[in-house]
């Protein structure tokens, strides 16, 4: 049986790889210390579960609409007037399972065959992918270290061609930590604004941002970027709510989420019944969690970008926002996936190789771990970086 050249051109996740073989070892007893998955070591807040669980022992466990039920919708437009300054109706808003479900949603419905999607290197490992599952192409912007890994707009004009479908933006970024401020957004949307390009912001750890830096959204910078730009964020990063699987688009109209709607009516219809009544609660309940663990975060990071930037041959930017530091390995001489093999064979520590991430000079290292097994993952990096 044949599998569709579509597909087949798809690659394996390398965070889910790396992170599956970590765990294998550790059922295997080794003691195995992870730097893998984006994924918070906190439990989901109680407030949180108790919502869930209610609306399970409510009997809240049939089909919803679709696209979401409407009280979470209007929570969610709520939420984007208060943190973003962005005015939408419910019938713009599109829950989903996951901000990833989201953004596959929005490339399917926009992407023709052969379209072309900016994607600015470094980039999350499955933006590449869902753009080449819609049938398009995409054209990877390279950035620099020196920028902070952000995107420059003559270069950005540069990469516009007549078939350019979309550009992706992603801040705070996985895997860099970048935060693009008021004024990076500001001279990016002369550009897409000028030629009329579709935005997908993804601004899935929106509520991760450290140093005082500010969260802008790229819609709420005017009228006319609004019109071009699909806003994409969830639950998982910012509530420790990772397996719950609830993401969120707002489109810039009715009739653009309409579409993605009928997508979702013919894919998985609607997101967990239970779930989106925990997202109501994660919504319009205490936010006192979110901060907690920010502050927890931005521990971890002062810490962990502070000890690979004392390490031999191994340094990093420190990260602004999100749970990442993107480590640059170059002056070790190893690739990324063989730097990452051998430190996972030779000192038990997993990490994510930067390739997939279109960078083979660096490797991720997540700090949403517990600080004990940071300090103790760092150790056995440092003492396996000298024997280089």
């Amino acid at each position: 049986m044949k599998i569709s050249k579509r597909l087949e051109k798809v690659k394996e996740s390398p965070t889910l790889a790396i992170t599956a073989k970590a765990k294998e070892m550790k059922a295997k007893g080794e003691d195995v210390v992870s730097f893998g998955a984006g994924e918070p070591d906190f439990d989901t807040p109680a407030n949180i579960k108790s919502a869930g669980i209610k609306a399970i022992e409510g009997g809240f466990t049939k089909y919803t609409a679709s696209s979401g039920i409407p009280e979470l919708k209007k929570a969610i437009c709520g939420k984007f007037l208060k943190d973003n300054g962005l005015t939408y109706e419910p019938a713009q808003i599109i829950v989903s399972c996951g901000a990833k479900h989201s953004l596959y949603n929005i490339f399917q419905a926009i992407c023709d065959e052969g379209d072309e999607v900016i994607i600015p290197s470094p980039y999350w490992v499955s933006y590449a992918e869902m753009v080449r599952l819609a049938g398009g192409v995409p054209i990877i912007l390279r950035t620099e270290q020196g920028d902070e890994f952000k995107v420059k707009p003559d270069a950005l004009a540069k990469a516009i061609t007549s078939r350019t479908a979309a550009f992706v933006l992603n801040s705070p970024s996985n895997p860099t930590g970048s935060v693009y401020n008021r004024q990076d957004l500001e001279r990016i949307a002369d550009v897409l604004v000028s030629k009329k390009i579709t935005v997908i912001s993804d601004e899935i750890y929106e509520k991760l941002i450290y140093d005082g830096e500010e969260h802008v959204s790229f819609a709420s910078l005017s009228k006319e970027a609004y019109g071009l730009t699909f806003t994409v964020n969830g639950l998982s990063k910012s509530y420790s709510m990772t397996g719950w699987r609830i993401g969120y688009l707002a489109a810039p109209s009715k009739e653009l989420a309409s579409a993605v709607g009928r997508l979702q009516d013919h894919s998985t219809s609607n997101p967990v019944s239970f779930a989106q009544k925990a997202s109501l609660e994660a919504i319009g309940g205490d936010q006192s969690c979110v901060a907690k663990m920010t502050e927890e975060f931005e521990k971890r990071r002062d810490y962990m970008a502070g000890r690979v930037n004392s390490m031999r041959g191994i340094s990093c930017v420190k990260p602004k926002g999100a749970f990442y530091v993107f480590c640059d390995i170059s002056k070790t001489g190893l690739s990324s996936f063989e730097f990452s093999r051998r430190l996972l064979e030779e000192a038990k520590v997993a990490v994510i190789p930067g390739e997939p991430f279109g960078w083979d000079t660096h490797i991720r290292l997540s700090f949403a771990t517990g600080m004990d097994d940071i300090k103790k993952g760092l150790d056995r990096i440092e003492a396996w970086a000298k024997t280089l």
